[in-house]
């Protein structure tokens, strides 16, 4: 439905601002109906960012509440606080295009976020709502039911340029620019930055389409250098908080796992652009406390032994070996009698944690099966559970002997006695031969590397929080002073009111207050101790994970113990593996513990000048004859350009003087000093970025077979616009 707008508003550009060449575009029969629309739309942003301010005002100066009302306060806090900072940070160029059914003439505006007038009418629909699924997926082939389709370029929140595309006979009155590609191919040439440039407004179908897709199960995106994998990875996950209520920031949220701390910084914007700020990002590294000094394993041979998932499956018989419980009787002491614990008793308390307990939350569940067993037996004078409870807390041998038959654990301590107890080791991986156990021992135990992370974390998982006891009984007496506290202020309430104790109705509410529920509801929360929640814990309801292609078996185990329902959207290419995938896809995730998978590919590469990809191409093929090459869809127009070293300094001087805006990087030199304008990284910092200079500096070096095969491929494939290679050889 058109939005009715007074001829007035079209006098005055809102929207447009055409450089002179295009003045032709600027004609008012092709864009005077896009500037009534902006004005309205202008406007309705003023008033939504007013309402929003005040709404959040009002928000934060409301009481906070308790339980889930506190809850519920702050997810609308943080839901409207992100909304706004879109709305804020993008003012009219929310709107992407626009897109002509070929039933109904009236254009529908697509937008990052949707947008509705006072009255109810839509101004921009939200990109991920399926009415705007033919804004991307629309094509000659399957026009959708569209007539025309839209897409703008915007500079500095004005339309610098606009394309359009035509579907049918119908659709060419009003339109200027028939070129079905354009909008697309000018964005491929424009100049990098630091961060990952703005793409919603032209994702292509075969993305769309993935992005799209449902979340049950695994979905492996699959695809070389520069088709869009990543733009996929991050889109998708924005879509999928927008669309499947099962994946909400309630129900665990998304987690999205990058493959270096270069890679998350270049994306860093992209998911506050689509008005999502609550997805959890990181890398596997950051999963473990110890993995920001973690080093790289300097034997492969160390780094394979503990890549398997029977190695994390040790940990549980690591920790097993410290939960068997005494083969011997005693004799406890009480007050009021002597319990004779025997051997029995013991393994029946020994067997209340249930599986899946944490073992540094079980000794607790020990302690309290023990007090029920001694209890019973008592044959004395009557004592209530509590004071009996108490009385055991004072007898040193029995909670000695559960301390050491039970002690609380550190996952470092735990891992750490594996590489420097070889019996112990031997007994956890009794499948580990002689030079194995040789290979594995190491000095100092704590001297943690890459490859120990996953077998910290699956120690972590199993032990659980060794200090979660302690805040527990901290926690269990702040509760009861607190209650002590509201008991005495209630008691002062009671006593200073005078209430006819003949029926008056103010009787029963005061009575109410000695009720322990309300007690309870008035403990100041604030005054309760609590741990600094672990965000990355999970659960999560869905997973992404880029440059999948790299992740050991069990580095997998770590995401697949944070996502239990197996949701996940698995990126990569098999002929990027720097250590070999010779699996498939399919083999390599069945065999880590996933089902329900489904493998889409990506075929075009939208990045890299065919210039480049003809001189990539041997280079990769040459190790993997097989491996997947995309097809290069654009010329840059300039031959990749060779030199030696020495050459390094004149060429980004000129590139520089040259260029005013744009990021080159040089890969290989690790002593050369960046700048704003120019990284410099190795070749496996540079995988997922992309630049538009890219400086090879002596490729050869960078290793042999497919190791080194790969990283060369990485880095030439990085350019979008030029690439050269220096070397003495």
């Amino acid at each position: 439905m058109r939005v009715p707008l007074s001829d007035s508003a079209s006098s005055t550009s809102v929207a447009f601002d055409l450089p002179n060449r295009l003045a032709a575009k600027a004609a008012p029969a092709l864009i005077g109906g896009d500037e009534r629309h902006f004005a309205v739309v202008a406007r309705t942003l003023d008033e939504t960012v007013t309402e929003l301010s005040d709404h959040i005002d009002a928000l934060r100066r409301a009481p906070g509440g308790i339980g889930r009302a506190a809850m519920d306060r702050d997810v609308e806090l943080h839901q409207t606080t992100a909304r706004l900072r879109t709305l804020s940070r993008f003012g009219l160029d929310l709107c992407l295009g626009r897109i002509v059914s070929a039933d109904d003439p009236e254009p529908l505006y697509i937008g990052r976020l949707g947008l509705t007038d006072r009255e109810g009418r839509r101004l921009l629909i939200d990109w991920r709502s399926p009415a705007a699924e033919p804004f991307f997926a629309a094509t000659h082939a399957d026009p959708m039911g569209l007539a025309s389709r839209r897409r703008y370029r915007w500079t500095r929140g004005r339309i610098s340029d606009y394309w359009d595309e035509v579907f049918s006979a119908d659709g060419l009155e009003g339109h200027a620019a028939l070129d079905d590609q354009s909008a697309f191919i000018a964005s491929l040439g424009t100049n990098r930055s630091a961060r990952m440039r703005d793409v919603l407004s032209t994702i292509q179908a075969d993305q769309d389409a993935i992005i799209r897709a449902g979340s049950r199960g695994a979905l492996v995106v699959d695809g070389g250098p520069g088709t869009g994998k990543t733009v996929v990875a991050l889109h998708r996950s924005a879509y999928l908080l927008y669309s499947d209520p099962r994946l909400g920031h309630r129900r665990g949220g998304v987690l999205f796992v990058g493959p270096h701390r270069p890679y998350l910084d270049y994306v860093a914007d992209v998911l506050p652009s689509l008005g999502e700020e609550g997805v959890q990002t990181c890398v596997l590294r950051d999963l473990v406390a110890e993995g920001a000094s973690a080093t790289r394993e300097s034997d492969p041979e160390v780094a394979r032994l503990k890549a398997s998932v029977a190695m994390v499956g040790a940990i549980e018989k690591a920790v097993a070996f410290y939960e068997e419980p005494p083969t011997g009787a005693m004799t406890v002491s009480t007050p009021w009698s002597d319990i004779r614990l025997t051997s029995e008793d013991w393994a029946e308390a020994f067997d209340a944690p249930g599986p899946g307990t944490p073992h540094n939350e079980g000794r607790e569940l020990v302690w309290e099966a023990l007090v029920t067993i001694l209890h019973d037996k008592h044959d004395g004078e009557d004592v209530t559970p509590e004071e009996f409870r108490a009385a055991l807390r004072q007898d040193r041998d029995l909670v000695d002997a559960v301390h050491s038959a039970w002690p609380l654990l550190e996952a470092a301590d735990v891992v750490g006695d594996l590489w420097s107890v070889p019996a112990y080791l031997r007994m956890c991986a009794p499948w580990l031969g002689p030079d194995d156990l040789r290979r594995l021992r190491r000095a100092d135990p704590a001297a943690w590397t890459v490859s120990d992370l996953p077998l910290l974390d699956a120690a972590r998982q199993r032990l659980g929080d060794p200090e979660a006891e302690r805040r527990r009984r901290r926690h269990d007496a702040v509760v009861a002073a607190e209650r002590a506290r509201m008991s005495g202020v209630i008691d002062e309430i009671i006593s200073a009111s005078n209430f006819n104790s003949a029926g008056d109705e103010s009787e029963g509410a005061l009575r109410m207050l000695r009720g322990k529920d309300l007690q309870d509801a008035l403990i100041d929360d604030s005054a309760l101790p609590a741990a600094e929640p672990d965000l990355l814990a999970g659960p999560f309801a869905h997973i992404v994970v880029d440059e999948a292609q790299e992740l050991t078996d069990a580095e997998w185990q770590m995401l697949l113990m944070r996502c239990p329902s197996r949701s996940f959207t698995i990126v990569g290419d098999r002929a990027q593996a720097r250590h070999g995938f010779t699996e498939s896809w399919r083999e390599r995730l069945e065999r880590i513990g996933l089902d329900r998978i489904e493998v889409a590919s990506l075929g075009i590469n939208y990045r890299t000048p065919q210039e480049v990809m003809t001189e990539a191409e041997p280079v990769i093929r040459a190790a993997l004859p097989d491996a997947n090459v995309p097809t290069s869809i654009r010329s840059g127009g300039v031959p990749v350009g060779y030199g030696a070293v020495a050459e390094l300094d004149s060429i980004l001087e000129t590139w520089l003087a040259g260029h005013d805006d744009g990021i080159a990087c040089v890969i290989g030199a690790p002593g050369f000093r960046a700048t704003p304008r120019v990284r410099s990284l190795t070749p496996e910092l540079s995988k997922g970025l992309e630049f538009d200079l890219v400086v090879l500096v002596e490729p050869e070096r960078f290793g042999e077979g497919i190791e080194g095969a790969v990283d060369r491929y990485v880095a030439m494939t990085r350019a979008t616009q030029r690439l050269v290679v220096l070397s003495d050889a």
